[in-house]
């Protein structure tokens, strides 16, 4: 009953509430207005990279690029809605978990918040499944100037199975922002099937080019 007046109230709210985007028409599709809504950059596809195939909602480009900066950058997490329900929007398989792409402690720091934590938490409340972070991301180093395989190798060792999480799950969703070569997923994957996962999938808000 809770849940059913909270949802009445927050809707009648987004009723008068202007589109976060053109801040002219009122907000109808998650935060934002009809029009804006339909001109996103919408892309609803699977890339592969890595020998992974990935689902992504968007192409990154405008204005999709610049809400995902605003919200991993500055802070501006009133996007998180449009962002998880733009994954939602996704022909996604039935999972038993969620996995946010991890982040390393200095950039917690930094952001004061995982910005894929934020969505995995918003999506997993409308799946009704946990989410899972089985998983720990070291310092993250630059990618830049590096070749494909160093690429590779630099983002496989930052990751590192954390011992303290006993749970465990066989079908699971990574999530992401952006992806652009698929090293991160991959070497997120791997880890995923030390721990005896036997499907995992993948879907990011918007594909880069790589």
């Amino acid at each position: 009953m809770l849940q059913s007046i909270q949802h009445f109230i927050q809707k009648g709210m987004q009723s008068v509430s202007p589109c976060l985007l053109c801040s002219i028409d009122r907000q109808q599709h998650h935060s934002l207005c009809n029009d804006c809504w339909e001109q996103l950059p919408w892309f609803k596809q699977v890339v592969d990279r890595h020998e992974h195939s990935i689902s992504c909602a968007f192409h990154y480009d405008f204005p999709i690029d610049r809400i995902i900066q605003s919200y991993k950058y500055e802070q501006q997490l009133h996007y998180q809605n449009l962002l998880a329900q733009s994954l939602l929007s996704l022909r996604l398989a039935r999972v038993q978990a969620i996995v946010p792409m991890p982040i390393s402690v200095e950039r917690l720091k930094d952001r004061g918040y995982n910005q894929m934590l934020l969505v995995a938490h918003m999506m997993a409340k409308q799946l009704r499944i946990p989410v899972w972070q089985p998983v720990i991301r070291q310092v993250q180093h630059a990618q830049k100037g590096l070749s494909r395989l160093e690429r590779l190798e630099n983002i496989e060792q930052q990751f590192i199975i954390d011992p303290t999480e006993k749970r465990r799950f066989r079908k699971v969703l990574i999530i992401d922002d952006v992806v652009t070569t698929g090293s991160s997923i991959h070497a997120l994957s791997t880890l995923l099937h030390q721990l005896h996962c036997t499907q995992v999938y993948a879907a990011c808000i918007a594909a880069a080019q790589p």
